[in-house]
């Protein structure tokens, strides 16, 4: 476990919480590997009903920590073993949001099934501005529920999506005030354990459709997510960002 996840467990709902506020939640190897640790335990318990995830601070989640992530090679791998846990998860999951939800902290919600935001929520997918591409099936999810020019807008451009708008656009369940964010995301947790659980699980499964095509998409996103990590785009994107410069891209 991680000392940047807090794990809390009240009548049926698993609560991870990021807490790493003086970082904006950004995620490191280690609470990557704490929060797959908690999903695998609340997926094979039956008292286990949902799940919710909240960051603690001012923001959700930051993204990776890319100097952590830029380390070596356990930082890559914890986070794509996270998506492909969160995204097999069989359970509800819940999600809290206030503040920043960058790069994976906004694709993890992709496959949360209730999002609540607060008014200061802003999602952002920055992948192409660090040369990289799109993960955790967010090229096939992104343009499903957006449409095609929005998703362009947030993927290609890497421009934000506010609260409102996400909430317009279908990304969000509902904009809730900040003081009563993490409340009211909790009692539709409770409303979720308190439904018949098989009734649950099969519409959850129906609506989420045909596996196989996420998966297909989410194993081709990485294959070329690990190449873009090693092309000189990237390599300037990261050093640019670590020298606090903007970076320079050459065309050939």
């Amino acid at each position: 476990m991680s000392e940047h996840v807090a794990i809390i467990e009240h009548e049926g709902v698993v609560e991870i919480h990021l807490d790493r506020p003086d970082k904006k939640n950004a995620l490191t190897a280690a609470m990557y590997r704490a929060m797959i640790a908690a999903l695998g335990d609340a997926s094979t318990r039956d008292a286990i009903g949902a799940v919710l995830i909240a960051g603690r601070g001012d923001a959700f989640c930051a993204g990776n920590d890319l100097a952590d992530f830029m380390a070596g090679p356990e930082g890559g791998m914890a986070a794509f073993d996270f998506i492909q846990a969160i995204a097999a998860f069989d359970k509800p999951l819940v999600a809290v949001v206030q503040g920043l939800a960058v790069g994976v902290g906004t694709t993890m919600l992709l496959h949360c099934d209730l999002i609540y935001a607060a008014p200061d929520a802003r999602f952002i997918m920055p992948f192409v501005n660090l040369g990289l591409v799109p993960e955790a099936g967010s090229s096939l999810l992104v343009p499903a529920i957006l449409g095609h020019a929005k998703a362009a807008a947030m993927l290609m451009l890497g421009e934000p999506l506010d609260a409102e708008a996400a909430d317009r656009a279908g990304l969000v369940t509902a904009v809730v005030p900040g003081d009563s964010l993490l409340d009211h995301a909790r009692t539709k947790a409770a409303a979720l354990v308190a439904k018949p659980p098989q009734a649950l699980a099969a519409t959850r499964r129906l609506m989420r459709g045909d596996p196989a095509s996420l998966a297909s998409r989410m194993a081709q996103e990485a294959d070329l997510f690990r190449q873009a990590m090693a092309s000189p785009e990237a390599r300037e994107a990261f050093t640019a960002f670590f020298e606090k410069r903007p970076p320079v891209f050459r065309r050939t």
